[in-house]
């Protein structure tokens, strides 16, 4: 039987020794969907589970359910100096671009390339890393694909 694919945010983080070792998995858009592994790949197969029976007990007893990123907008304001807004419109204007789309752009390729140059001291989005340097480690991982780690 295939495994349907999973839209749903996923966040993994390691579980320190006093939290019993291993991964934890939560889906943020679920309250309380969740579970945990002794490997990424493990809390996934778990998550993938929990993620099921979550769905399924609210479909039972008629629940709302949230849609993958309900809790995002994808909207957000940020300050820029007076002189870096000249420069950005500027440089939209040249590409021929709105300067949302130039934004967007510089923005997914900053990100990208922080993705494919991971350093130990930076929290990474998109990969599992252990951190041993804080008491109580930050998530590791948000993906909307499940399926993509785990190949059963």
């Amino acid at each position: 039987m295939k495994t349907p694919r999973i839209e749903y945010p996923f966040e993994i983080r390691p579980l320190s020794k006093d939290e019993g070792g291993g991964y934890a998995i939560t889906f943020p858009d679920l309250p309380g969907c969740r579970s945990d592994g002794a490997t990424p790949e493990e809390a996934v197969r778990n998550g993938r589970d929990a993620l099921q029976s979550w769905l399924a007990v609210a479909h039972e007893f008629g629940d709302k359910v949230p849609g993958p990123f309900a809790s995002v907008s994808g909207r957000f304001v940020q300050r820029v100096p007076r002189s870096l807004h000249a420069q950005l419109i500027a440089q939209a204007r040249a590409e021929g671009v709105s300067l949302n789309t130039l934004i967007v752009s510089l923005v997914s390729k900053g990100l990208g390339h922080r993705l494919e140059t991971p350093t130990k001291s930076r929290r990474q989005t998109g990969r599992v890393s252990k951190s041993t340097h804080r008491s109580k480690p930050a998530p590791t991982l948000l993906s909307p694909n499940l399926n993509k780690y785990n190949k059963s």
